[in-house]
């Protein structure tokens, strides 16, 4: 019997970072023979963020009237540590566009690559601080995960696959996704934490 797993998020989300993880852990710690079948769904965490990126600096100032990044980081920080990933918040100051990377995400589902990409993307953006709206820094990590250079850059490119990307978020919004991660087990919304995710693939299996 296949589970399947449908995993809304954004890749420069922080606590979509964390949240993976931790769905990963449990399945490989606890499910490791069960037949899963994940699909991952793109959320825009800012859809009108600039080509060149933002400052987060200054995203959150805008919203909070301050910004002090030990006591907004440390939550996340601790969440990441929890979970094995060496997380430093201050280290990435920057907040680049995600439809490019999501468009590549999308495409890698038939390869069967998709959650490895979203993870490759995920650590590349937040652990290696890398440019994740860059393509060249895109075609670099989709040719670790079944694209060429050649085809990655190609379909980041595409005003059309971007569009179809955009299609896609704007969709996920239409079905009721407004925080992310947002985790879905069988058709049954599941909040992202180990306990939860247990029960629910548990219920998944009977």
């Amino acid at each position: 019997m296949t589970i399947k797993i449908d995993l809304y998020s954004d890749f420069v989300c922080p606590w979509c970072l964390i949240g993976a993880k931790r769905l990963d852990n449990v399945l490989q710690e606890q499910f490791s023979q069960a037949d899963i079948d994940l699909e991952h769904h793109p959320v825009f965490l800012d859809p009108d963020c600039p080509e060149g990126g933002v400052l987060i600096a200054d995203i959150l100032k805008a919203r909070f009237g301050s910004f002090d990044p030990k006591t907004m980081f440390a939550r996340p920080e601790a969440e990441a540590r929890g979970v094995g990933l060496d997380l430093d918040m201050s280290k990435q100051p920057w907040m680049y566009p995600t439809a490019a990377g999501h468009t590549l995400i999308r495409l890698a589902r038939p390869l069967g690559t998709q959650h490895a990409l979203a993870t490759a993307l995920a650590s590349a953006y937040f652990l290696e601080q890398r440019n994740i709206g860059d393509l060249d820094v895109l075609a670099d990590i989709a040719s670790a995960h079944g694209f060429t250079r050649q085809e990655a850059r190609a379909a980041v490119s595409s005003p059309d696959q971007i569009a179809v990307t955009r299609q896609a978020a704007a969709a996920s919004k239409a079905a009721g996704v407004k925080s992310v991660p947002h985790l879905v087990v069988n058709g049954v919304v599941t909040p992202v934490q180990d306990e939860a995710i247990v029960q629910a693939l548990r219920l998944a299996t009977r």
